[in-house]
């Protein structure tokens, strides 16, 4: 990559943690969609977008405790058995055919879930110790995969279950984010044995983009406006994924 193309890059990626942070999310998907515009091949932008999650994720975490939307209680049970199926995830590696049509599904979905945002429940129920162990299981192992933190899947999970409230899904999956990703990454580099370099070069944009995001907050945005336009990002990516061959 030119040196043109990589400073266009790291700005897209500043604005894709800005923007994600912003609603509460690390950018996985963003970050995915982002690279497969550029160019990229997805076995340099899995392990590249995990890198860039843990960086974003660990702040938005971080915010969402200060502000006192964090549940121990609910988060334990999802992160329990996901923080290894993220670890085995990331360890496999799939044929680079296998591993586009998997993002591209998980970026089609990203952009359904950013275009239909629910509302806030208007009560929440507590989900059983063993459904909620076993979903986590599923969306760690999707994680570690896919080179996504598994908060995609698992925020509108909470909110379509009436498992919690906005604010709190957000807070908790800022966290499965964050220890998924690290699963996902050390998985990926036991394996490897390495991590591409682009993903140390991105990483200050990440951090950037993700500390200003989450310190202005989505109340000060037009989020609505925003989600439709990551979602258009997103889907683009996704179908170019799934059906370049």
């Amino acid at each position: 990559m030119d040196t043109a193309h990589l400073v266009f890059l790291f700005l897209a990626i500043g604005l894709i943690a800005f923007l994600y942070s912003s609603v509460g999310h690390a950018g996985a998907s963003g970050y995915i969609a982002t690279m497969t515009l550029f160019g990229l091949a997805p076995a340099v932008i899995r392990p590249t977008a995990l890198v860039l999650n843990i960086l974003v994720a660990s702040i938005g975490a971080f915010q969402f405790w200060r502000a006192g939307y964090f549940s121990w209680k609910l988060f334990w049970p999802f992160a329990l058995l996901s923080i290894p199926a993220a670890y085995v995830g990331g360890y496999l590696q799939p044929s680079a055919a296998v591993l586009r049509i998997l993002i591209g599904i998980v970026l089609v979905f990203s952009a359904g879930r950013l275009l239909f945002r629910r509302t806030d429940p208007r009560q929440t129920f507590t989900p059983s110790r063993p459904m909620a162990i076993s979903v986590g299981a599923g969306l760690g192992f999707l994680a570690g995969l896919t080179g996504t933190g598994g908060g995609i899947f698992l925020t509108p999970l909470l909110l379509f279950c009436q498992w919690a409230h906005i604010r709190q899904a957000a807070a908790v999956s800022a966290l499965f984010i964050w220890v998924n990703s690290i699963a996902g990454l050390v998985g990926y580099f036991t394996k490897v044995h390495s991590i591409p370099s682009l993903g140390l070069i991105l990483s200050a944009a990440a951090i950037i983009g993700g500390a200003i995001g989450s310190h202005l907050g989505s109340r000060r945005f037009a989020v609505r406006v925003i989600s439709v336009c990551l979602a258009t990002v997103l889907l683009i990516a996704g179908i170019k994924l799934i059906f370049t061959r």
